[in-house]
């Protein structure tokens, strides 16, 4: 471990060797090779064990990374007045995936609120139980008015209408890793060696891994992932969705700008304690592994789901047009809360931070567009 990096507990690190332990056997019942896509799910998702299933704090300062939400009240205050348009076209309820901390959640249920645009519903689909219990938590000290109207899933709801939420969550879904040789793309895998966990490529056996590896424009040698978890994640909520939009935040590019030659190492990225690393086998379970999102195959999964492509830009652009300066506008200038929602709003909406990596996309099925939701960037 570098010297730079903090140092884990040591109950983190007994965590980190007892999941490492579970993926070493769960490599020898595969005969020596897990997929990575196997790998990832299991560092992140593994019952009791995994990244997202432990109990160690993973948003804001205290954390690994700072998303959007926990920035600034003002971004899912930005995101329930586009919410509120659809809810008022469709009625139904809110769908947030994967609501983290817990704080987007409370953000847009307050400014419903403050809209008189309230759900009758806001539906929370979380694969922790440890960030379940923060986010009521939260919810019980911020906002114990509406957590009667807050509901936990286990699964995806059908003959859904309404809204659904989001942010950095098609990031967090396994990835495919494929390397393209001068005799054709295989998939890399993760194998046992006497020093712990390491790659090996093997040919690829999933018809649908192997067409879309097919119809990328790279050339080897490259290596990249193909999430094609993303893409049945759109197409299942595509089928359940009666009436209404689907908005996704994420960080990630269109097919071209995704697999640029210059991208021939992929997009796959460690984040453990606000430090960006390259190793995804660094302390599993204690560091967050993600991968860039091509939202070409989000859009493509969407329409040929049957859904209508309302609009896709950068999170700047979108956050800009929904009226985040509007919201400021509000604010008291000069006063340490103006100060500190000004410095946050810079780094959501401008280039060099989060605004042109960050993009916004929304689909819907028998909904007119709000008006954020309009601009259409190349795809």
């Amino acid at each position: 471990m570098s010297a730079h990096l903090p140092l884990p507990s040591t109950d983190a690190l007994a965590h980190s060797e007892a999941l490492a332990r579970h993926i070493g056997d769960a490599i020898r019942a595969s005969a020596g090779w897990l997929p990575f896509a196997r790998y990832m799910d299991l560092a992140l998702y593994a019952p009791g064990l995994g990244y997202y299933a432990g109990g160690a704090a993973k948003f804001g300062g205290e954390g690994d990374f700072v998303t959007a939400p926990e920035l600034t009240p003002l971004f899912g205050q930005t995101l329930a007045r586009v919410a509120a348009e659809v809810l008022a076209q469709t009625g139904g309820d809110v769908l947030e995936l994967g609501a983290g901390s817990g704080r987007l959640a409370l953000d847009v249920l307050l400014e419903l609120e403050r809209l008189e645009s309230l759900p009758a519903r806001y539906l929370i689909l979380e694969v922790s139980p440890d960030l379940a219990a923060r986010q009521r938590v939260l919810l019980e000290t911020r906002a114990s008015h509406l957590l009667p109207r807050v509901v936990w899933l286990d699964r995806l709801p059908q003959g859904f209408k309404g809204v659904v939420l989001a942010n950095e969550v098609l990031d967090a879904l396994p990835v495919h890793l494929l390397h393209w040789t001068a005799a054709g793309p295989l998939e890399r895998g993760v194998v046992l060696t006497e020093s712990g966990f390491d790659w090996a490529d093997r040919p690829i056996e999933s018809p649908a891994l192997a067409a879309a590896a097919m119809n990328l424009p790279v050339e080897a040698p490259y290596l990249s992932e193909i999430n094609l978890a993303a893409s049945a994640l759109v197409a299942s909520l595509a089928a359940g969705l009666e009436q209404g939009m689907l908005l996704f935040a994420d960080y990630g590019f269109n097919r071209g700008e995704y697999y640029h030659p210059q991208r021939h190492q992929g997009t796959l990225r460690v984040h453990y304690r606000h430090h960006s690393l390259d190793d995804p086998f660094f302390l599993p379970g204690l560091a967050d592994i993600t991968a860039h999102v091509d939202f070409t195959a989000v859009a493509e999964a969407g329409t040929g789901a049957g859904l209508e492509l309302l609009g896709y830009a950068t999170q700047g652009r979108f956050l800009l047009d929904a009226g985040l300066l509007g919201r400021m506008a509000v604010m008291t200038p000069g006063t340490p809360d103006y100060l500190r929602a000004a410095q946050a709003v810079q780094k959501l909406v401008q280039p060099h931070e989060m605004g042109e990596l960050f993009k916004v996309m929304a689909l819907g099925r028998g909904v007119d567009a709000p008006a954020a939701c309009r601009r259409v960037d190349r795809l």
